[in-house]
């Protein structure tokens, strides 16, 4: 599967990614709504996100995965930048 690449993504997100890659947290999303996305994360947290870009369609129960230092939420097949709400 082909990864797509969201155009609000910076280089230096990348590059905070690709150096940090154990600060990925797994969750599954719980509430979509509009450009705000809430997680339950895997380790018990919740983080309510605000996707910054275009619009992804992302749907309750998903999969995802958050790299908080980067900002960075992975869902089907699009990395795209993800504030904290």
């Amino acid at each position: 599967m082909s990864r797509t690449i969201s155009s609000t993504v910076h280089p230096i997100q990348r590059c905070m990614a690709a150096s940090n890659p154990s600060a990925w947290w797994d969750g599954l999303v719980v509430d979509a709504g509009g450009a705000t996305v809430t997680v339950a994360l895997l380790n018990g947290a919740i983080a309510q996100l605000r996707v910054v870009g275009p619009a992804i369609d992302i749907a309750v129960g998903e999969p995802v995965a958050y790299h908080p230092i980067a900002e960075l939420l992975s869902a089907a097949a699009i990395t795209t930048t993800a504030r904290a709400a």
